[in-house]
């Protein structure tokens, strides 16, 4: 499939192209790629790691394509003015997205599972793939996210698994329509909510990726995916939530402010479990993990043994530190949905909230804005305070004119505390000067690697303590 093929990634460091860079390698491939952080200085040791596992990388100016045999992979949406991609074209070498070639390796294994809905599918990957790889079933792993329980000295950046099985289980994406290439033996349905498309486009493309599998797991609690299930004949299901009726229900919950219990009923059994990852969402993407493995026929003691000893995903809830009895916690969240269930598990215990939150782009705002600002308006306390810098912008013809500030605007105006500050630094600044012990403050967004070094560079100026503040040029973007 991909052995002696040749793949050039443009964006090779990207969340979704370096894992399946490595998947392919294993599979046989020659790869090399390029990136547009790796010209500018930027994220240098993702790029060191990957050139020490034999991948050449190349300033992204077409360099790295000589050759018409050599495949390049890159966005759908990418320009064909970007130099690789012009490049190409004038080799004549064939082009491909990145989904292209994960299904075409996804849909020739056997046993397939994959993980759709609007949010948690990172995580609900990472929890398979850990659960199947201690019941030694050694799965092939492609996830958006660095699973922390696969990482060591060698390997820091686990955000897939190379397993020799025929078993792979990968999360799929509806952003770009590509959930439509995959056809899977077991489908995950986690929610159906507003994101990158509208709600009627979203029921399409779940609709008919569930209808292809052999069997459905699907979340009971959601109305989106309760109305969609209902709808359809499908040939076998496994329902998974809090409600009367899920196959796979959570009782007795207690929230913990790292972690959770809880007692898993399935057919008129109870399991106690303990989970090592906080919120409520967490124990539902537990519970489709189980439900999913469970139908793989993985023994329920031990996903339930496994699924104790997961410890989560980088950037999802990852607690960086507390410096001065302040706690810093870096998120993926970036859509109404994400963002809910990352405020949702730190209000459920005292303190006040400084959230900071760079949306991943100028069309989200303009095609979600309002449900943004009200999920803030839901979830944060009178006590709490929003910031947000202007969203990141990576270059192109995306239309500016609404930004960060009317986000902002909404939340002030309903009587909340909110402020926008266009550059990220200042933003950086006005969080340590405001801090105080006690306070949670949580880095939220999309699309940029350098949130997690944001992060980190926060926690040190707190330990530092507020009157030694200092940073230098660019630091703050983590270059």
């Amino acid at each position: 499939m991909s052995k002696d093929k040749s793949y050039y990634f443009c964006g090779i460091g990207g969340s979704g192209m370096l894992p399946l860079a490595m998947i392919v390698k294993a599979a046989g491939a020659r790869v090399a790629g390029s990136d547009r952080a790796l010209d500018q200085g930027r994220l240098a040791e993702k790029f060191q790691w990957l050139q020490d596992r034999g991948i050449q990388l190349f300033q992204q100016d077409g360099s790295g394509l000589f050759d018409s045999s050599q495949i390049l992979i890159a966005s759908a949406a990418i320009e064909d003015t970007v130099p690789d991609v012009a490049r190409a074209n004038l080799l004549g070498c064939k082009r491909m997205t990145r989904a292209e070639l994960l299904a075409e390796h996804f849909n020739a294994v056997r046993n397939s599972i994959a993980v759709g809905g609007t949010s948690g599918k990172s995580t609900v990957t990472g929890m398979i793939g850990w659960i199947l790889t201690e019941a030694g079933c050694d799965p092939t792993i492609m996830n958006g996210a660095v699973m922390k329980n696969f990482v060591d000295e060698d390997t820091p950046f686990a955000s897939s698994r190379v397993g020799d099985s025929e078993i792979m289980v990968s999360e799929v994406d509806e952003s770009d329509g590509s959930i439509a290439l995959f056809n899977p033996q077991i489908a995950i349905l986690n929610n159906v909510s507003l994101d990158h498309k509208s709600l009627e486009e979203l029921r399409t493309l779940f609709g008919d990726f569930v209808a292809k599998s052999e069997h459905v797991i699907w979340n009971r609690d959601d109305r989106e995916t309760r109305s969609l299930i209902a709808s359809l004949e499908l040939p076998q299901t496994s329902s998974f939530g809090f409600l009367d009726g899920a196959d796979f229900r959570a009782l007795e919950v207690e929230e913990k402010s790292l972690g959770s219990n809880f007692t898993l009923r399935m057919q008129d059994r109870d399991y106690p479990i303990s989970l090592q990852v906080p919120g409520r969402h967490n124990i539902a993407n537990a519970l489709a993990a189980i439900a999913a493995c469970c139908a793989l026929e993985v023994p329920i003691a031990k996903a339930i043994s496994a699924i104790e000893s997961f410890v989560g995903l980088a950037r999802r809830f990852d607690i960086v530190g507390t410096a001065r009895n302040i706690t810093v916690i870096d998120d993926f969240g970036h859509n109404p949905d994400k963002i809910a269930a990352t405020l949702r598990t730190l209000k459920a215990f005292p303190g006040r909230v400084i959230a900071f939150f760079q949306p991943h782009g100028f069309g989200p705002i303009k095609k979600m804005g309002s449900e943004l600002a009200a999920v803030f308006q839901d979830n944060l306390c009178q006590g709490d305070h929003l910031i947000l810098c202007d969203p990141v912008y990576f270059g192109g013809t995306v239309d500016r004119s609404i930004g960060s500030d009317t986000i902002v605007a909404a939340v002030t105006a309903a009587g909340g505390k909110a402020e926008y500050i266009a550059e990220r630094s200042a933003c950086g600044d006005r969080m340590v000067e405001m801090a105080r012990s006690g306070d949670r403050i949580v880095i939220m967004g999309a699309r940029d690697d350098t949130l997690h070094k944001f992060a980190e560079l926060i926690l040190a100026a707190i330990a530092r303590g507020n009157g030694e503040w200092e940073h230098r040029t660019g630091e703050w973007l983590g270059l």
